[in-house]
């Protein structure tokens, strides 16, 4: 109990007794005795109150902040607790889920409709052990944010955001006006303006459900016992990544893809450059100079650069005439290794005569993320009872809804026509 509130107490209990002793027309000498006594301890706690009132504020402080944020992290320590394996063993035989792994289904279904067992996105992180990282970052908004759920995925290095999405649609505002400053030009004169604020919606919707469909034998079931945790996780986690980063950057916006952020470039207004020459530091400097003079990026090593394993092979294979330097060791210098991202899968297959391939840059500006995924509730899994049925296995299918979009297309460039070999019929 906090000092203060045992203070308080007491000083009741005095004034009580101080009342009782006042009342009396005659009291006697012990009586007298006493009320100076309660009197002088009522007065010394006035002052011990006020000073416990001072030394206890940071503790109200702090307990206001924890009981702010307590469901929150008691949520992700639930989460912290799931089992995948509970999941595939209640889908094969029926088994009761219990633990955390019954609480958290028990909140995601009141949050949404699934015809099978809701799987939180978080608990498709890959684990040591039984035990997850860390919990989700303070969201800036109202909205549940999901920062690099995939941090190996290459929307995740290429800067992409995952939002997590409880349902319905989403839209937030983007700054789209170009707000100028000017000087007063004379004494008398004004300043000149005003510029209008203008904002552009950028909306994510549930249009498109992605299926991941799993086959567990029956000797899995029967075997494997805790190691099932991780090989469903896994496979799961990997598989829903590989897609995840396929369509972000090539998803056709049709036949249920969302539409892919290279596929969509002028939808989403991102610059596209023709380089039509032979991989170099020289293309990709020039497309960096751009991000910087249109206020994008600030430096070089603030750039990400999505680029095809054989167009590093070319770079690291070209050497400086007179040198043993190579484009690629001239491209590191400038741009940190770790901001490049090599994909033979979010990237098209060289086509064309010379071959040819693409790449892509990004840059996080104000930090606005350049691509927003939506990811919608959870990862429904539903049981197939007949196609296994012969042999005892279980067969599950995921079923996840996810959008992209992007929110200011000069956060993004494209470069097309990057060759892989010299032109020999150019002359």
């Amino acid at each position: 109990m906090l000092t203060s509130v045992t203070i308080a107490r007491r000083q009741s209990e005095i004034r009580e007794a101080l009342a009782g002793l006042v009342g009396k027309d005659t009291p006697s000498e012990d009586e007298t005795r006493q009320m100076s006594a309660l009197d002088a301890e009522y007065r010394n706690n006035e002052t011990r109150y006020r000073a416990a009132l001072i030394a206890e504020d940071q503790e109200r402080r702090e307990a206001g902040a924890d009981l702010e944020t307590r469901s929150d992290r008691e949520f992700n320590e639930l989460i912290d607790g799931f089992e995948l394996r509970q999941v595939a063993l209640a889908l094969d035989e029926g088994r009761a889920l219990d633990g955390a792994t019954a609480e958290v289904v028990q909140e995601l279904r009141s949050q949404g409709g699934f015809r099978g067992i809701p799987v939180p996105w978080l608990a498709l992180e890959q684990r040591a052990g039984e035990t997850v990282a860390s919990g989700t970052p303070n969201p800036l908004q109202t909205r549940p944010i999901i920062d690099r759920l995939f941090p190996d995925s290459v929307a995740g290095r290429m800067g992409a955001q995952s939002i997590t999405i409880d349902h319905g649609a989403i839209e937030w505002p983007v700054t789209s006006s170009a707000i100028t400053a000017g000087w007063a030009n004379g004494e008398t004169a004004s300043v000149p303006g005003p510029t209008a604020y203008a904002t552009t919606d950028k909306s994510l919707a549930p249009d498109h459900n992605l299926g991941i469909t799993m086959r567990i034998t029956r000797k899995a079931l029967k075997q494997s016992g805790a190691a099932l945790e991780q090989a469903v996780r896994r496979d799961m986690a990997g598989t829903i990544a590989a897609e995840l980063d396929k369509a972000v950057f090539l998803g056709t916006g049709a036949t249920g893809q969302p539409l892919g952020v290279i596929t969509g470039q002028s939808t989403y207004g991102i610059t596209s450059t023709p380089v039509g020459a032979l991989a170099s530091w020289a293309a990709f400097r020039a497309a960096v100079v751009r991000f910087m003079t249109a206020n994008a990026a600030g430096s070089p090593g603030s750039v990400r650069m999505l680029i095809r394993p054989e167009t590093w092979s070319v770079l690291d294979d070209t050497l400086i005439e007179g040198t043993a330097v190579s484009e690629w060791d001239r491209l590191v210098r400038h741009i940190p290794a770790g901001n490049i991202a090599m994909s033979s899968n979010a990237l098209a297959t060289p086509a064309g005569d010379p071959l040819a391939t693409s790449a892509l840059l990004t840059t996080n500006a104000g930090g606005v993320a350049p691509i927003f995924v939506g990811l919608w509730g959870a990862v429904d899994l539903i049981r197939d009872p007949y196609s296994d049925a012969t042999s005892g296995g279980l067969r599950i299918t995921g079923l996840a809804t996810v959008d992209v979009t992007v929110a200011r297309g000069t956060q993004l460039e494209l470069l097309t026509g990057i060759e892989l070999e010299a032109d020999e019929g150019g002359g």
